[in-house]
């Protein structure tokens, strides 16, 4: 069934040349509204060139591109105040505080406030949201590392954007900075209806806040589908575990919830220390990529999920 509404984010056929090299070679994928997308791929796929054309900061070399309705390339600041971005390293402004940087940003987006999509945030409430409420009268060049991604984040959205591009979103966040900031992205998407493409090295955190994962590779987009859809594709068969009057048992297979339920129904509570595994999404990552890299452009594991 086709989605309700127009994909936020649409490329067909993205080509990148640099010289001789060509670093996108047919890029193709959308973005639907509400969607948190990543973007994953090894260094040097062409990740950061295809975000950077996305946010119209790079001019493309051919194919199609349409991002909240327009090409990037030659949009104005109309549609430039709808789209954040969080880069993957801070603006030094360090005389400044945070207070003040983002009341004076929040006064540029004032403009293209509209009465379904009033902008910016309310400045105590964004405040609150990032965790900078208490450091907020703070030079910047006093804060810690962490505190500064925080401003990072609250600078790329402080326009309430329709569409969030986020690069490495989490790089210097401590375990409880890092929850904060995925309880945000699903905030922002659950109830604000952002959508967000993001990068990341961190697949535990791809797999935790990604609703599709795209994977690049060579050029191209290799993979496209949930992180349990891509873990099937890769690995159909689940290893079960368990132990019985003293034995350690393994079996591969297919489809576990009926193999399981059998089990139960031979032997009951004879059964002790159950164990269910799939392949984990750094399993599948790194088999997608090694296999098209090796030149296997046929796999059924590099097919799209079909949507």
């Amino acid at each position: 069934m086709s989605p309700p509404f127009e994909p936020v984010v649409r490329v067909a056929g993205l080509q990148m040349t640099y010289g001789s090299h060509d670093v996108l070679t047919g890029v193709d994928f959308e973005v639907h509204p509400g969607e948190v997308v990543c973007l994953l791929g090894p260094n040097g796929a062409g990740k950061t060139t295809t975000i950077e054309i996305l946010e119209g900061f790079r001019v493309r070399s051919g194919g199609d591109v349409r991002v909240l309705g327009e090409d990037p390339a030659q949009a104005g600041d109309a549609w430039r105040a709808r789209v954040g971005v969080v880069l993957q390293s801070w603006r030094d402004h360090a005389r400044w505080t945070p207070r003040r940087l983002l009341e004076q940003l929040g006064g540029y987006f004032a403009p293209y406030s509209t009465a379904t999509h009033p902008r910016p945030y309310e400045l105590e409430w964004l405040l609150d949201t990032v965790g900078l409420t208490e450091n907020a009268d703070r030079k910047i060049g006093t804060l810690s590392g962490g505190q500064r991604r925080r401003l990072d984040v609250a600078m790329g959205i402080i326009g309430r954007p329709e569409l969030l591009f986020l690069d490495e979103p989490t790089a210097g966040f401590d375990p409880q900075a890092r929850r904060d900031f995925h309880d945000l992205v699903h905030r922002l998407s659950d109830l604000e209806g952002t959508s967000i493409l993001l990068t990341t090295h961190d697949l535990a955190e791809a797999e935790r806040l990604a609703d599709r994962i795209l994977i690049l590779a060579a050029g191209r987009i290799v993979a496209d589908g949930s992180a349990d859809e891509l873990t099937r594709q890769v690995a159909g068969t689940a290893e079960v575990r368990w132990s019985r009057g003293g034995e350690r048992f393994v079996h591969a297979t297919e489809d576990a919830t009926p193999f399981v339920r059998r089990l139960f129904e031979q032997h009951g509570e004879e059964i002790t220390d159950l164990e269910v595994r799939r392949a984990s999404l750094e399993d599948t990552y790194i088999a997608m990529v090694q296999r098209f890299e090796s030149g296997d452009r046929t796999a059924p594991a590099l097919a799209e999920v079909s949507r």
